[in-house]
C-alpha cells in the first residue's frame, strides 16, 4: 500500500513539471519500510533508514525528502507521520561562491580547447564550440548536450529538454551563430549515429562526465585550477558568469534592472525570478553601479 501511495506522489510531482530524480531514493525508503512491515510512514522508520546514508548531509537530505512525501500524504491520511526537520540536527549549509570568469579567462579556455588533440578532428572544434556556447548563452550543460541538429533555427536555439520540462527559445548573438556555423561545417564531414548537435568522431555525443573531465583538464592547463584537487572554477560557473555579466549591462537604471531580471530568468529557463537571484554575485562593476545608485538616492535625485 505504501508503494502505491509513493507512486501516486511521484506521478503528481512529475505532472507539475519536475523530473523528480529523487524517486529512486524514495523507492529505497519504501522498500525499507515494507521490510519492517510498515504500511504508512513512521518517524522511527524514516530515521532508521536515513542514518544508513554515508554522510550527515546525505542523511539530512534523506530525512527531508521523506518528510515532504509524508506531509503530502498526511493530508489525506493522518496515520502517516512526518518527522521533524531537525530530527538529525540543523542544516549546516554555506553557499560556495561561484567563480566569475573574466573575458580573458574564457578566451584562454577556448584557445586551450581548440588545441586539444588530435588536431584535424572534430574533437577540438566541438569542445571549443560547446564551451563557447555555454559562456555566450548560460545554457545548462545538460541542455547543450541534448541539442539536436534541428534545434538550431534562424531565430535561435530551441531548448526542448529543460530542467522543468518546459521548452524555450534562446536567441543567439551573431558572433555565437557564426561560431556554430563554423562548427557545423566540420560536423557535416564526420560520421554521425543520430542528429545530436555536439558529437565526437565516433558520431556520439560525449557524456557529461567526459565533458566535465575535459573542462577540468583545460582549467588546469591555463592555471585556473590547481592539480591538488582543491575546488576551483567549475563548468557550471559559466552559467553564473553569463548571468552576472548580463546584469552588468544594465547600469544603475532600477527600472531597467527589474525588466532585465525578468528577461534573464526566462532566457535561463528558470521557473521563477527568485531562482535567478541565486546566480548573481557581486563584482567590481556591479558594486560600482550600486554605489552610484545609492549616492544618487542619497542626494535626493531619485524619488
Amino acid at each position: 500500500m505504501l508503494n502505491d501511495t509513493m507512486m501516486t506522489y511521484v506521478e503528481l510531482r512529475r505532472a507539475t513539471g519536475y523530473k523528480f530524480h529523487e524517486a529512486r531514493i524514495l523507492k529505497s525508503f519504501v522498500a525499507f519500510a515494507d521490510a519492517r512491515g510498515d504500511e504508512v510512514v513512521r518517524t522511527a522508520t524514516v530515521l532508521a533508514w536515513a542514518i544508513l546514508a554515508s554522510s550527515p548531509q546525505q542523511r539530512r537530505n534523506r530525512l527531508l525528502l521523506v518528510r515532504r512525501f509524508a506531509l503530502m500524504v498526511n493530508a489525506e491520511d493522518s496515520c502517516h507521520e512526518a518527522p521533524p526537520p531537525d530530527a538529525l540536527g540543523s542544516a549546516k549549509f554555506g553557499r560556495k561562491a561561484p567563480h566569475i570568469y573574466t573575458a580573458d579567462e574564457i578566451t584562454l579556455l577556448l584557445q586551450a580547447a581548440a588545441s586539444l588533440p588530435p588536431q584535424g578532428t572534430i574533437r577540438p572544434v566541438m569542445y571549443a564550440t560547446l564551451f563557447g556556447l555555454l559562456a555566450a548563452t548560460g545554457l545548462r550543460i545538460s541542455e547543450a548536450l541534448s541539442l539536436q541538429y534541428g534545434d538550431l533555427t534562424e531565430d535561435g536555439l530551441i531548448i526542448h529538454k529543460t530542467k522543468f520540462n518546459k521548452s524555450r527559445l534562446v536567441p543567439l548573438h551573431e558572433t555565437t551563430r557564426r561560431a556554430l556555423d563554423v562548427y557545423l561545417t566540420v560536423r557535416k564531414r564526420h560520421k554521425k549515429d543520430d542528429d545530436s548537435l555536439f558529437i565526437l568522431a565516433s558520431g556520439k555525443t560525449p557524456a557529461y562526465g567526459a565533458v566535465e573531465a575535459v573542462f577540468l583538464q583545460l582549467a588546469r592547463s591555463v592555471g585556473l585550477k590547481e592539480e591538488s584537487g582543491r575546488r576551483g572554477p567549475r563548468i557550471h560557473d559559466l552559467r553564473h558568469t553569463f548571468a552576472v555579466h548580463s546584469l552588468e549591462q544594465c547600469g544603475h537604471d532600477r527600472d531597467g534592472v527589474a525588466r532585465h531580471m525578468v528577461a534573464l530568468s526566462t532566457y535561463l529557463g528558470h521557473m521563477a525570478v527568485t531562482s535567478t537571484y541565486w546566480y548573481l554575485e557581486a563584482t567590481p562593476i556591479l558594486l560600482k553601479q550600486i554605489a552610484q545608485a545609492a549616492e544618487t538616492m542619497h542626494k535626493g535625485d531619485v524619488p
